[in-house]
Parts: C-alpha cells; structure tokens; sequence
C-alpha cells in the first residue's frame, strides 16, 4: 500500500510579465498539455494549426488549467525524432500566439533539446520541461540557469536495466538535481517528476505510483504526468480516449502523496477530482 506523505507543502512563487505567475503549495495545479505534433498517442495531429492549438488552450483554461506544457515532438515510445529546427517551428508561432491571447497563464516547453527550450524562452515561454532530466543535451541545464526559469527534470533511463527500481529512481533523480544545481540553477527552480511511463514497465508504473511521497521527500515540487497512459489503458482494457477515470485516480492517488501538480489532457474532468481532493488534503473549497 501506498502512504500519504508527511512532508509539508512545497511553496514556491513565481512572476512574470503580462500578469503571469504561479503559485505552489496551496492546492493541486493542473497542467493542460497542447501538442503541436502529427503523431502524440492520443491526439497527435489535432492541434497542429496555430488557431486549433489557441483554441484548445482556451478551452483548456476556461476549464481549470492553470498552466499549459507545449510539445512539439512526440515523446510516445517509438516515435520519430524531431530536430530542433522543427521542433521550433512547430512550437515558436504557438508560443506567441498564446502569450497574446492568454498573457496571465504560464506556459511550459516539453523539449529535451537546449536550442528549442531557449527559442521558446525568448518568445515568451516561461518553464522547461525536459523529459531526460537534463541528462540528453549537456547544455540544457545552462539553458535553464541563463534564463532563471523553473525547469521540470524527470526521471528516465536508455535501458530499464534497474538493481532496485525506487532506490534507484531516487539516485538518478538526485543525479539529475546535481547536474542542475552544478549549472547554477536555482533551489527554486527545480521541480522533479516521476516519468511515468517511461523506462518502466506496467509493474514498474505501479510500483512508482504506490511510492510517489518517496519522490515527495526530496524536497522539491512534485509533477505528476499519467494522463491517458499505456499503464491506464491496459489496467482498464480501455482506449486512450475513454481512460479519464483512471487518470482521474492516478491524479488523486498522487495529490495523497504530495505531489502538487499534474499534466493531463482532460482538463476539466481532473480539475473537479482535484478541487474535491484538496478540499480533503488541504481544507480548500475554493478552486
């Protein structure tokens, strides 16, 4: 069985320009995750148009997000590799088009690529979301600290080739929480994510989620991204597209454990499971 973590909330406050800011600690943040990208596992193709993808974060906000993760590469396994030329091409015109119609909501750029997260940067965007925990490119990290932006770094491995998989999830996520601190980015900018999915099997998967207040208990804010996940999906027999309900209980699970933000795509649905969920947590009745 799980535990609900005894660490205290995480506060963590930050603004920017045009009115954005976040802040951390008060209750779960949800993440609305736009992918400007052909071949996303769940909907890969849809928001390609700059239009579309203004539109969808629109509806996204107006539901409850309170941030949004832009991608323009699939991180799905198996798929092809974008160069950071069209990674940037993909993102940049969406990124501007955001910062003029939604200027107050905070926007994230899921790259593992140094010269996309600083295009990104300097047209506006506010987070780096680098699912290799800033272990792919050596000049990410540098990236992050130039522009003293927050940066999430998630746990991932080339190999699943693990001797313990929480002792040493913890050690590379620690590894990762060095490299950053070693390039000179700031306590306050480091936020850590499990990387469901990733490197991990439908065991491992499970066995991360019944231990998330381990990754809690390094003392960093704690995003969790399972939305629609292969892990949900086989659990429920079900297609990406009908699984909001176990990502539903994924997210509520780790809200339990303290982790204080979480990227999905249904929107809505996950604002209402985590409005009820931190009104039990943290007394808050509020959205």
């Amino acid at each position: 069985m799980f535990s609900i973590s005894n660490a205290k909330p995480i506060y963590r406050s930050y603004k920017w320009d045009k009115g954005a800011g976040l802040e951390i600690g008060k209750r779960t943040l949800v993440m609305g995750i736009l992918n400007a990208t052909p071949d996303s596992f769940s909907d890969g193709g849809r928001y390609l148009a700059v239009e579309e993808a203004v539109k969808h974060a629109c509806q996204m906000v107006q539901a409850g997000a309170d941030l949004l993760d832009i991608g323009g590469e699939s991180t799905r396994p198996g798929a092809a590799f974008v160069s950071a030329e069209e990674e940037i091409s993909r993102i940049i015109p969406v990124v501007v088009a955001l910062r003029e119609e939604l200027p107050h909501i905070p926007l994230s750029i899921d790259t593992y690529k140094a010269e996309t997260a600083r295009a990104a940067l300097k047209a506006g965007a506010h987070i780096i979301n680098d699912i290799w925990g800033l272990k792919h490119d050596p000049d990410m990290a540098k990236a992050a600290a130039q522009y003293n932006c927050p940066i999430i770094i998630s746990h991932n491995r080339k190999e699943r080739n693990y001797n313990a998989l929480m002792p040493d999830l913890l050690a590379d996520l620690q590894e990762s929480v060095d490299l950053a601190r070693q390039a000179g980015i700031e306590e306050n900018n480091i936020w850590l994510d499990p990387g469901i999915g990733f490197a991990k099997t439908y065991e491992d998967n499970l066995e991360v989620m019944r231990h998330l207040y381990k990754i809690v208990e390094l003392g960093y804010p704690v995003l969790l991204g399972t939305s629609r996940k292969r892990f949900i999906q086989n659990t429920l027999a079900l297609p990406a597209s009908e699984v909001v309900e176990g990502t539903c209980a994924t997210v509520v699970l780790g809200a339990a454990q303290g982790c204080q933000l979480v990227r999905v795509h249904d929107v809505g649905a996950v604002k209402r499971a985590v409005t009820m969920t931190d009104a039990m947590l943290y007394g808050t009745v509020k959205p």
